[in-house]
């Protein structure tokens, strides 16, 4: 698929040498088509290795994509240069009256810490306040993830007794789905946090639907209002070498991180890490951009908010 970007971002060059097509928005003004508006809210520090990582997932859907970065503006980022920030960021102040079909909320390296102690999370709360109202499907990422459910709906974290980090077979449990659409019974999912989510209230909340899960990670895929809201707890985005650079990098900060699961050949660090989930990894993001396509109006900001959806919990329960 065509990823409309900017014609000079950094990134653009490493995906066309992996033989990505991304289209500059010269070329792309040429053509008549809406192109799908996806807005990238990325929380992660090192923010160009966090945008080569989504848009290699979201390059295999058919139609264009209108891709905007968004940062947070209550926190001064210092792993990314000021001046690759200027020229290919906004924030959300600079966006909020603006309508997307979808929008992406990162992981953050914050979890340990309670909510309501991260520097940005009031901002983050005008965002996903915002998002029921502006965007059409928010698709959350780990941490995001976390942060959307308990903001949304209530759910909390907790700490878990060791960090999980590696790659986990987790169980499609609804097939009929769309976002399970093509995707095998069991598929790989690369995990790396401290923190879990109460999946009791995760169970008893009508809202959520859990349509992919695993007894060693808990739920891994959960879905509310007909899928305009999914919460993915894993990192299905992340590239081969992703966790080997975390691993490395914690290592280097003494903190003796156990070898990732299910991730180096005979599970030694010194060999080429086993790339086992970007299969499913492209057909869930496909999948999300499916149903967006399918779903939203041709003229942004017609569709209803989510309080509006005609959509219930009962809709999505399989005989």
């Amino acid at each position: 698929m065509p990823i409309l970007v900017q014609k000079d971002l950094p990134a653009k060059q490493i995906l066309e040498s992996e033989n990505i097509l991304v289209m500059d928005e010269e070329r792309a003004s040429t053509q008549d088509i809406r192109p799908l508006q996806i807005c990238i809210l990325n929380l992660m520090p090192l923010k160009e290795a966090t945008e080569l990582d989504i848009l290699r997932v979201l390059s295999n859907f058919p139609i264009q994509v209108q891709i905007t970065f968004m940062m947070i503006e209550s926190h001064e980022s210092t792993h990314t240069t000021s001046s690759h920030l200027n020229k290919f960021y906004t924030v959300w102040s600079e966006i909020k009256e603006q309508y997307f079909d979808g929008l992406i909320i990162t992981g953050a390296p914050v979890e340990t810490m309670e909510f309501e102690e991260v520097e940005y999370w009031e901002e983050l709360q005008s965002i996903m306040n915002w998002s029921r109202t502006h965007v059409f499907s928010t698709f959350h990422v780990c941490w995001g993830a976390q942060a959307g459910l308990y903001h949304h709906h209530g759910i909390k974290k907790h700490m878990l007794d060791k960090k999980i980090s590696g790659v986990y077979r987790e169980e499609v449990l609804h097939h009929s789905k769309m976002m399970m659409r093509g995707i095998d019974d069991y598929f790989w999912c690369p995990q790396s946090r401290y923190t879990g989510i109460d999946e009791d209230a995760v169970a008893k909340n009508p809202e959520l639907y859990v349509v992919a899960a695993a007894e060693r990670t808990g739920s891994c895929v959960i879905l509310a209002y007909q899928s305009r809201q999914i919460f993915v707890t894993g990192h299905t985005e992340y590239d081969r070498m992703t966790l080997d650079h975390e691993y490395h990098r914690d290592l280097a900060k003494g903190l003796n991180p156990e070898i990732p699961e299910n991730y180096y050949p005979d599970d030694d660090p010194n060999k080429r890490p086993i790339l086992s989930w970007r299969t499913s990894s492209n057909c869930l993001y496909t999948n999300w951009l499916n149903f967006i396509y399918q779903e939203t109006p041709y003229v942004l900001g017609e569709f209803p908010p989510l309080e509006e959806s005609s959509y219930t919990i009962c809709d999505m329960a399989e005989a």
